[in-house]
């Protein structure tokens, strides 16, 4: 057996089945109580990218520029509590090895950080005109961000429930 397939020195290309120790260190470092602070806070932005698109639509449907209005603080109270997820789980990254040497830990940060961005242009977008911008250019980026979304929750979601990256441990 040669030195990479032992799991010594693997370099970039760990293998799973012989890792190093540092993989199994995933418990998060920033939790209130031992409950993860990522996990507590992107629920939020995630419901609010969808009420977002739910807005747009009534909007687009009714008229009424209440629901351009409930669009505009949608997306911005998303955006913003999506940045405090997004630094939360940043610092999980790259404070936790066991998280940080993987690569689908990178990806999902990369996939989030093309998320947010999307989510900050569509606030950018309905600030000048929040009635104006949803039709037909903010109901369209309403839609992508919660494709994005559904992108991001679910490759997160694998990344807590089949690698438990991010999860117990005794920070509080």
């Amino acid at each position: 057996m040669s030195r990479a397939d032992s799991g010594e020195d693997a370099g970039p290309n760990l293998d799973p089945l012989h890792a190093p120790k540092v993989f199994d260190d995933t418990d998060t470092r920033i939790a209130i109580a031992g409950h993860p602070l990522h996990a507590m806070l992107v629920a939020f932005p995630i419901a609010l990218t969808v009420c977002t698109l739910g807005a747009d639509l009534l909007y687009w449907w009714t008229g009424d520029g209440f629901w351009a209005r409930v669009g505009l603080w949608a997306i911005g109270t998303g955006f913003l509590m999506g940045l405090l997820a997004g630094l939360t789980g940043t610092v999980e990254l790259l404070l936790v090895p066991g998280i940080r040497s993987r690569p689908a830990s990178w990806t999902h940060f990369v996939i989030a950080v093309a998320l947010l961005s999307m989510l900050g242009a569509n606030f950018g977008l309905r600030l000048s005109g929040y009635e104006d911008a949803v039709l037909p250019f903010g109901i369209l980026l309403s839609g992508l961000c919660v494709g994005f979304t559904a992108l991001t929750g679910w490759h997160g979601g694998k990344l807590v429930f089949d690698y438990r990256l991010g999860t117990g441990g005794s920070a509080s």
